[in-house]
């Protein structure tokens, strides 16, 4: 009993907003100013979001195992909580700059609208991640949810636009891109062979 509550949801989700406790604490207490919390915030959008990203290929890797149906069970959670850490960076972002004016003024650096347009696509993909939106939209929801490749390729580059340093962003996405080649290869694979025993069984008959 005590591991089944452990192992819920809402403490799953508790779980998630740890890291979100102490930027909201010091940014309360004075001890830091809301410039200082971006990267962070940022940061854990980021790897949350990768996290949501490399369970496909994870399963497609290795199978349907009790880890990897834990994880599937929870990717809805992980993007959810992507979308939060994404909307808490833009609170300090916007308690940063304070004004409209400047904001509007920097929109189009190449390191703020990318951030800006990510956002942007992620706000669609948080609000569809429920039930409901997946029995009204169907097939669609699926095609929906594949603008996280796009979002991903857009934080990227929001990443690599902001800090001067690479080594972070490279870090976090290379093991994404890396499964999501070897996923690719995989299915590839499997479709050849898939075609390769129904041209054979044909070629019997």
């Amino acid at each position: 009993m005590l591991i089944q509550k452990l192992n819920s949801l809402p403490v799953f989700w508790a779980l998630l907003a740890i890291p979100a406790i102490p930027m909201i604490y010091v940014y309360a207490s004075g001890a830091k100013i809301a410039m200082d919390l971006l990267h962070p915030t940022g940061e854990f959008s980021a790897r949350f979001m990768i996290i949501a990203m490399i369970i496909s290929p994870l399963l497609t890797i290795f199978g349907n195992r009790p880890w990897t149906a834990w994880l599937l069970r929870r990717r809805r959670s992980f993007g959810l909580a992507a979308f939060a850490y994404a909307m808490l960076h833009l609170i300090f972002y916007l308690l940063d700059i304070e004004e409209l004016k400047p904001i509007l003024a920097e929109f189009w650096a190449p390191g703020i609208w990318t951030g800006w347009a990510a956002l942007f696509l992620f706000l669609p993909l948080a609000i569809t991640s429920n039930n409901r939106s997946m029995q009204w939209l169907k097939q669609r929801w699926k095609t929906l949810q594949r603008l996280v490749y796009a979002a991903a390729l857009l934080t990227l580059a929001h990443w690599l636009l902001i800090h001067d340093g690479v080594t972070g962003a490279l870090v976090h996405f290379i093991p994404l891109g890396a499964l999501q080649l070897l996923r690719m290869i995989i299915i590839y694979a499997r479709r050849h062979e898939s075609a390769a025993k129904t041209d054979s069984r044909a070629a019997k008959q």
